[in-house]
C-alpha cells in the first residue's frame, strides 16, 4: 500500500502539470480563433488535424499509440468547440430559434387545435392527444404517412405520433418518415399502456381462434400470446382501436382484440384477460409535431437528426462534441438511408434547456461535423 501512495502522489504531480499545459494550449487555440475570425477562416482545418494526429501518434511508444490517438481526437474536439465559442458566430438556424423563443415567451402551449392522428377513436394516439390538449379536434388517418402529409399540407396544425415504447422499442416507421418530411417537435408525452384482451359478450377465452392487435402490441404482449397456443392466429392491424372496432363489428364468435379499456367501453366489448403486456411499467412516448417552429416556455429537451460521413470516427466526433459541451444524450437511434448503401441517419434526443449557453454552442457547432444537420425542435414533456 505504501507503493500505491507513492505512485498516486506521482500521478497527482503529473496531473497538475497536465492541467497547466492544457489551459496553456487552450489559450493558444483561442488566439488562433481570433486570427481565423479576422481572416474569415473556418474553425475546422482537416489537413492540419490529420497531420497533427499522425505526428503525435508517431511520437508515442507502440504500447500507447491508440490511447494517444483517442486522447488527441478528444482534445481536437475541445479545441474546436472553444474556438467556435470564441468566434461567437450565430448562424441562421440559431437566429430562427431565438425568434421562436421570443414569440412564445409569454404564451402557453395551446389548449385546443386541429390535430392529426393515425387510427380511430379509442387509440392510444387519441389518449395522448387528450393528455396534451384539453380540447382536441382530432382528424383520424389510416397511416402514419398521412399524418405527416396532413401537417405538410396545412390540413392540421399538429400531428400526434408514437415514437417509442419501453418494451417494444422504437417505432421504426416513424423514424423512416422523419427523413421524408420537414416538421418540428413541439411537445411530447408518456402514456402508460395497459393492454387487455377483449371479445364480444358471451365469448370465452377457450373459444378464441384469432387475436387482432397492432404489431407493437404483439411485441409488448408476446408472452401472453405465446401462452394461447399455436392454434390461435395472431393478426396484426393498423391500430389497437381498429382491432377492437373490427371485433365489435364482426359476426364471428371466435375472435378477440388486444386494446385499451377505453376501447372496450367505446365498442361494447367484455374483458377476457386484463393487463396482458409483458411488463407492468409499459409506456409509449408520443410526439406532437408541427409544420412551423414553435418553442414554448420550459423547453428542456431537444431533438436533432444528422447524416454523418461514411468514415471511421464520424459518430465518435459527434458524440465527443456533446460530451465536450456538457450536453446529456438520452436517446440515439440510427436508420438506414434509402438508396445509400451502408449510410445511416442518426436521431438524437438531448437533455438541454433551449435557453442555455450550451444549447447555442451545439446549434452553432454541429453542422460542422455532419453532412446534413436537421434541428427537429426543443420542447417539454408531459408525464
Amino acid at each position: 500500500m505504501e507503493d500505491m501512495k507513492i505512485y498516486r502522489e506521482q500521478i497527482d504531480k503529473i496531473d497538475d502539470e497536465m492541467v497547466r499545459l492544457f489551459q496553456e494550449r487552450m489559450a493558444v487555440a483561442g488566439k488562433i480563433a481570433e486570427i481565423k475570425k479576422g481572416s474569415n477562416l473556418p474553425v475546422l482545418d482537416v489537413k492540419r488535424e490529420r497531420e497533427k494526429l499522425a505526428d503525435v501518434q508517431s511520437k508515442a511508444d507502440k504500447e500507447y499509440e491508440s490511447y494517444v490517438r483517442i486522447l488527441y481526437s478528444l482534445l481536437f474536439e475541445m479545441s474546436r468547440s472553444y474556438q467556435q465559442k470564441k468566434l461567437d458566430v450565430e448562424n441562421d438556424l440559431y437566429k430562427e430559434i431565438e425568434k421562436a423563443v421570443e414569440v412564445s415567451t409569454n404564451t402557453e402551449f395551446p389548449k385546443s387545435a386541429v390535430i392529426a392522428c393515425q387510427g380511430v377513436e379509442g387509440s392510444y394516439s387519441q389518449i395522448a392527444c387528450d393528455k396534451m390538449f384539453s380540447s382536441a379536434n382530432i382528424m383520424y388517418f389510416d397511416s402514419f404517412d398521412k399524418v405527416f402529409s396532413a401537417i405538410d399540407k396545412g390540413l392540421c396544425r399538429y400531428g400526434v405520433l408514437p415514437i417509442e415504447n419501453s418494451t417494444a422499442g422504437s417505432v421504426n416507421k416513424i423514424y423512416d418518415l422523419m427523413m421524408e418530411h420537414r416538421f418540428y417537435i413541439v411537445k411530447s408525452a408518456r402514456i402508460k399502456v395497459d393492454h387487455n384482451l377483449f371479445a364480444k359478450d358471451g365469448v370465452k377465452l377457450s373459444d378464441i381462434k384469432e387475436v387482432f392487435t397492432h404489431e407493437q402490441a404483439i411485441t409488448q404482449c408476446s408472452e401472453f400470446l405465446a401462452s394461447l397456443g399455436k392454434n390461435v392466429k395472431i393478426t396484426p392491424c393498423e391500430n389497437t382501436a381498429i382491432a377492437a372496432k373490427m371485433v365489435s363489428e364482426s359476426d364471428r364468435k371466435d375472435i378477440a382484440a388486444i386494446s385499451s379499456r377505453y376501447c372496450a367501453q367505446l365498442y361494447g366489448l367484455k374483458s377476457l384477460k386484463s393487463s396482458v403486456q409483458n411488463r407492468d411499467n409499459n409506456y409509449t412516448r408520443f410526439i406532437c409535431i408541427s409544420r412551423e417552429l414553435e418553442i414554448y416556455p420550459g423547453a428542456d429537451k431537444t431533438s436533432i437528426m444528422m447524416t454523418l460521413p461514411h468514415q471511421p470516427g464520424a459518430l465518435y466526433k459527434a458524440l465527443a462534441r456533446f460530451y465536450t459541451i456538457g450536453i446529456n444524450l438520452i436517446k440515439l437511434e440510427s436508420r438506414p438511408m434509402p438508396n445509400r448503401d451502408f449510410e445511416f441517419m442518426f436521431y438524437f434526443d438531448l437533455e438541454t434547456s433551449v435557453y442555455s449557453e450550451e444549447f447555442m454552442q451545439m446549434i452553432c457547432d454541429l453542422d460542422k461535423v455532419s453532412e446534413d444537420f436537421r434541428y427537429l425542435g426543443s420542447y417539454g414533456e408531459t408525464v
